[in-house]
Formats: C-alpha cells, sequence, structure tokens
C-alpha cells in the first residue's frame, strides 16, 4: 500500500484514514477494539478522532472516542504504529468551544490524557472561530509543537479566504503553517472544495483527508430507491438530499466502473475516485466491523483508469 505524505508534514499516510467518530457511540468499545485491529492488520496506519466526538450523543459530553483510542493504543501497545489525528474547536457537551490559546492549551492536554500519550502527531482546528485573528491558533499550535506534544497541524472547515490568510500570517510570523485540509468532499458533494479550496492547497502544497467520502453512505450503493430509506436511521436524511436524478446517475456510473473490476464495490470505487483527484491524500471513512474495514481498505489499493475517472466526473458533474 503506497504511503503519502501529507502536505509537508513529514507524516506518511495510507490513502485510507479511519474515521474515530463511532468510537463510543455506534461502536462500544469491544467493537471499536475489533475495528481498530482489522485496520491496522489491513495496512491502515492513520486514525482521525476530535475531542467532541460524541457530544451529542445522549449522555456524552465529548472526548468518548479519543478515550476509547486511548484504551486500544495503551493494551495493544500500537503508539509507534499508528498516526493519531485529532481536532479541537467544536463545542463540547459544556458549551465550551472555540480556537482561544487558553482553551486549545487545555484542550491539548485533556486530549493527550484520553488517548493515553504524551504527543499528537496532527494536531487539528475543527472549524475556525472567525472571532480570533487567525494567528491566535497559531501561536498556540508553536508552543505545542515546542514542547513536543503536537507533530503538525491542520484545519477543517475553513473557507478558502481564511485559510489563505492564516497560511499568509504563518510565512509572515514564522509560526507553524497548517499541513493539511479536512473538508467534505465525495462524488455527490464537489463544488464548495472544487472552486476555491483545491486551487488554493494545490499552490500551496497542502495534504488533504476529507470526510464524508461516502456521502453519509449513499455512495455504497445501499440507497437506490424510496424502498430503501427504512434500511437503517441515515435513510431519513439520505432520501431527500441524494436520492434526485443526479444521484441516481453517479449510482449508475459507479455500477459501471464496478462491472470493469472484479469483486470491487460502489463504497470502494467513490473511494478510490478520491484518491485520484489532483492534491487528495487520503479520505477518512468510518466502520463499526471489521468486515467493512476490509472493504474500505480495498479501496486503497484500487486504481482507477482515467477513462473511469472521467465518467465518474462527468455523471458527477
Amino acid at each position: 500500500m503506497q504511503h503519502r505524505e501529507l502536505g509537508r508534514s513529514g507524516l506518511n499516510l495510507a490513502p485510507l484514514v479511519l474515521g474515530g467518530n463511532v468510537f463510543g457511540w455506534t461502536a462500544d468499545e469491544t467493537a471499536s477494539f475489533r475495528v481498530l485491529d482489522a485496520f491496522v492488520a489491513g495496512g491502515g496506519n492513520a486514525i482521525d478522532t476530535a475531542n467532541v466526538y460524541s457530544a451529542w450523543a445522549p449522555g456524552h459530553k465529548g472526548g468518548e472516542s479519543e478515550a476509547v483510542l486511548g484504551k486500544w493504543l495503551k493494551q495493544r501497545g500500537r503508539r509507534d504504529d499508528v498516526l493519531i489525528l485529532t481536532k479541537v474547536g467544536m463545542e463540547m457537551g459544556d458549551g465550551s468551544k472555540g480556537l482561544a490559546k487558553a482553551y486549545i492549551r487545555r484542550s491539548v492536554e485533556a486530549s493527550l490524557r484520553r488517548l493515553q500519550t504524551d504527543y499528537i502527531d496532527l494536531y487539528q482546528s475543527h472549524q475556525d472561530d472567525e472571532t480570533l485573528p487567525v494567528t491566535e491558533p497559531l501561536e498556540a499550535y508553536a508552543e505545542l509543537i515546542k514542547e513536543g506534544k503536537v507533530r503538525a497541524i491542520g484545519a477543517s472547515n475553513y473557507s478558502a479566504s481564511r485559510l489563505r490568510e492564516a497560511l499568509e500570517a504563518s510565512e509572515q510570523h514564522g509560526l507553524p503553517r497548517y499541513e493539511s485540509l479536512q473538508p467534505e468532499y465525495n462524488l455527490y458533494n464537489r463544488a464548495d472544495f472544487e472552486k476555491e479550496l483545491q486551487p488554493l492547497i494545490l499552490d500551496k502544497g497542502l495534504g488533504v483527508i476529507p470526510y464524508f467520502g461516502l456521502a453519509s453512505g449513499f455512495l455504497t450503493g445501499k440507497y437506490r430507491t424510496e424502498a430503501d430509506l427504512s434500511k437503517s436511521i441515515r435513510g431519513s436524511s439520505i432520501g431527500p438530499k441524494y436520492l434526485n436524478d443526479r444521484g441516481r446517475r453517479i449510482l449508475a456510473a459507479l455500477d459501471a466502473v464496478v462491472a470493469r473490476h472484479a469483486g470491487s464495490t460502489p463504497a470502494q470505487v467513490a473511494l478510490a475516485w478520491i484518491v485520484a483527484q489532483p492534491g487528495l491524500t487520503a479520505p477518512i471513512a468510518s466502520s463499526t466491523t471489521p468486515e467493512q474495514v476490509q472493504e474500505l481498505l480495498g479501496a486503497a489499493t484500487l486504481a482507477l483508469s482515467a477513462e473511469e475517472v472521467s465518467m465518474l466526473n462527468q455523471a458527477s458533474a
């Protein structure tokens, strides 16, 4: 499995990142451990989580995912084998949020405790804090990097204008720069990233680790008719958003490419399409079973031809 450097961070990722949003939520500790074991056994090496996961669940306050991951790291002794990517900034269960310097300092210590480690490979601003100058979080990250608590930093859910401003500030003030971007990006939701963000990251040499690579499960091909929407809790939100003429056209193109690769699945092709896009490093995908992990990892070694990428581009244009 060919690894790719994330921007200029020195972090080399397999072309699929395991999403940790389900750990301690829809996957309990035992299921999460099985997923993590399968991911590493299959050649994966980067796991993405956040301090806020899963504050939205009843009775949760945030930090549940990091805590499960930390127990796995400790019990399995795998800290040196994997890259840990986590985030700060979104509203926690107690209402705390943002990218103020003091808050980042407190939050990183809490994340390190939950993860049972003394350093984070990639620490990301989960969303922009427009109440602050772009330099404030960068100053906090500079201290953390100097102290050895963080190796590299990234941004998530940033606009092109604010990301450009942050990159310019890093250069002007000698501060660490965001080496990666984590945007929403998939075959269905392309325009927001491709219009302004993709030219910027290509120009500046950032890595990209997009989330929602399977469009909430729509691109797995599981939801093709109105009757399919009852298959899961997510079906009610998927229907109005994706089950339309364009969505069906994308599914048909996925099916056509699947037919060319024996044993492949729509999910694998959808993720492989992301890997084939200019500037994209590795999509993030979540799983609750080892079997799902094995399917997702198949995308990392599925090479699409230029013609197949073009077919998918046209269908999803």
